[in-house]
C-alpha cells in the first residue's frame, strides 16, 4: 500500500493509501463522521462511514479530537464539492498522539492570544498560506539571482558599526568590545562586488526601533544585491524584474493559498507588467501637495504619502532621488545637484508601501570621508569600507528588499507580524 501526503492524492484516485495527518476539525450525524485533516502539505477530506467500516473504527472517529495526530488508511476519491477537490473514503485509522484540550478552537480569537499561541496557530489555514507563499518568495529569489548571474555572500550578523546611520542598535558584548546586531549586509556587499561583479546577501536584520505600525518588525529578514558597473537605471531595472519574477512563482505555485487568503489573483497579476513608473521626489512632492497633503521638500515619506503615491499610479512605482540630509552616507551625490542622491524607493500599492530601497553608492574616498565624520561615526569602523575606494573602485549600485514587506503585499495580509514563523516586536519576544 503506498504512503502519500495529501498533496498527491490526485496520483492515487482509486487507490487505497495511508496518510499521516492531524485532526483539524469534525462534523458528523449518527451515520458519517467528516474528518477535516492536514499533513503539512495540504488540506483534505475524510469520510467515515459507519456502514463501511467496523463498529471500532466508528467509534474511534467520532471520539477523536483537535490535533490528534493519526495514520488514516483508504480509497483516494475526486470530489467537486471540496476546495482541494479530492477525499478520503477512510476505512481505518491508527492514532499517533493523542490530543486533549488544544486551545485554539474552532471559534473567533483575539489577535494577542493567537500570537501567544504562535507555537500551535502556524497549523492554521491562513499562517499556512501565508508561509507557504513566504518560501516560495525564498526559493524564487535564489533561482532569479543565480540565473542572473550573481554569487550569494554571507554577510556578519555581529558588527562594530551601524550602517544606516542610526542608533537604533541592539548592542552587546563580545569579548569586552562594543558590538551590535547588524541592520543590513550591504557594505559587506559591496566588498563583495568588488570581488565577484554581482553578489547578494540574504539573511535576518536587526533595528531597535520602537515602532508598532503595521509595517515594521525588529528582526526580519533582506534581500540586499550589490552590483559593480551598474548605474541607477541598471539597478531600478534589475529591482522591477525581479519584483515581478517573485509574483509570477507565487501565482505559479500557490494557486490554492492565495485562494485560501482571498487574494485577487488578477490584481496582483497586474503588478508584474513592467516597466514600473518612475517619478522624481520632486514630483512626487508636487503631487503630494495638489492633492491636499501638508508636506514640504526634504521630508521623507509617511505610510499615507507612500500609499496615495502608490495608489495613484496603481501599481508599484519608484520614487527617485531623494534629499541627501535623509538618506544614508554612502549615497552617490546628484551630478548636477548637492541636495539630492541618486536614489529609489519602490513603493508598493494597496497601503504596503516601501518594499525596496536602493542607490548608486558614492565611490569618493575624500568625500565619503567627510559624511562618516559629518554622521558621527567612528573612521576607525569604517576603514575597511574606505578602503574599497582605494583599489580599484567602479560606479556600483544596490538595494534591499525586505522579505516580510514582500510577503505583505503579495498575500494581502493586513499586519507584517502575519508573515514570519515567530515575529519580534517591540513588546513580543515569545514564544
Amino acid at each position: 500500500m503506498p504512503i502519500i501526503q495529501i498533496k498527491d492524492a490526485p496520483d492515487y484516485v482509486g487507490q487505497r493509501v495511508k496518510i499521516g495527518t492531524w485532526l483539524r476539525q469534525k462534523r458528523g450525524s449518527g451515520k458519517m463522521v467528516f474528518l477535516q485533516l492536514r499533513d503539512g502539505s495540504g488540506f483534505f477530506q475524510g469520510v467515515v462511514a459507519k456502514a463501511d467500516v467496523s463498529e471500532e473504527v466508528f467509534e474511534t472517529a467520532k471520539e477523536l479530537k483537535q490535533e490528534t495526530s493519526m495514520y488514516v488508511y483508504g480509497v483516494i476519491h475526486e470530489d467537486a464539492r471540496s476546495a482541494f477537490g479530492y477525499e478520503m473514503k477512510v476505512d481505518h485509522i491508527d492514532i499517533i498522539g493523542e490530543s486533549h484540550d488544544y486551545p485554539i478552537t474552532p471559534k473567533e480569537h483575539g489577535t494577542e492570544f493567537l500570537f501567544d499561541e504562535r507555537h500551535l496557530y502556524l497549523r492554521h489555514l491562513k499562517p499556512y498560506a501565508t508561509l507557504k507563499i513566504r518560501n516560495t518568495l525564498i526559493a524564487a529569489t535564489y533561482e532569479f539571482f543565480n540565473k542572473e548571474g550573481f554569487i550569494k555572500l554571507d554577510a556578519p550578523l555581529l558588527t562594530g558599526s551601524a550602517p544606516e546611520g542610526t542608533t537604533e542598535l541592539f548592542e552587546t558584548d563580545y569579548f569586552g568590545q562594543d558590538a551590535y546586531l547588524s541592520q543590513t549586509g550591504q557594505l559587506y556587499a559591496e566588498a563583495g562586488a568588488m570581488a565577484f561583479s554581482k553578489v547578494f546577501t540574504f539573511g535576518p536584520a536587526f533595528r531597535a526601533e520602537k515602532s508598532k505600525t503595521r509595517r515594521h518588525l525588529t528582526e526580519f529578514w533582506m534581500i540586499e544585491p550589490e552590483m559593480a558597473f551598474y548605474d541607477q537605471d541598471a539597478s531600478m531595472a534589475l529591482q522591477e524584474r525581479y519584483v515581478a519574477f517573485l509574483i509570477e512563482k507565487v501565482l505559479e505555485q500557490n494557486d490554492q493559498e492565495l485562494d485560501m487568503l482571498g487574494r485577487d489573483k488578477e490584481l496582483l497579476r497586474s503588478y508584474t507588467q513592467l516597466p514600473f513608473p518612475r517619478v522624481s521626489y520632486d514630483d512626487a512632492i508636487t503631487l503630494l501637495q495638489d492633492n491636499g497633503f501638508d508636506v514640504e521638500w526634504g521630508v521623507d515619506f509617511g505610510s499615507p504619502e507612500e500609499t496615495f503615491l502608490a495608489n495613484h499610479f496603481s501599481k508599484p512605482v519608484f520614487i527617485m532621488n531623494f534629499p541627501k540630509a535623509i538618506k544614508a552616507f554612502y549615497m552617490k551625490r546628484h551630478p548636477d545637484r548637492e541636495d539630492v542622491v541618486i536614489s529609489a524607493d519602490l513603493l508598493a500599492p494597496e497601503g504596503y508601501g516601501e518594499i525596496i530601497g536602493g542607490s548608486e553608492r558614492d565611490t569618493d574616498y575624500d568625500y565619503l570621508k567627510q559624511r562618516i565624520e559629518e554622521n558621527g561615526l567612528g573612521l576607525e569602523e569604517y576603514s575597511w569600507y574606505l578602503d574599497l575606494r582605494k583599489y580599484g573602485s567602479v560606479p556600483h549600485s544596490g538595494f534591499g528588499l525586505g522579505l516580510e514587506r514582500m510577503v505583505t503585499f503579495v498575500t494581502g495580509e493586513e499586519h507584517i507580524r502575519e508573515a514570519i514563523p515567530f515575529p519580534r516586536m517591540t513588546h513580543r519576544l515569545r514564544p
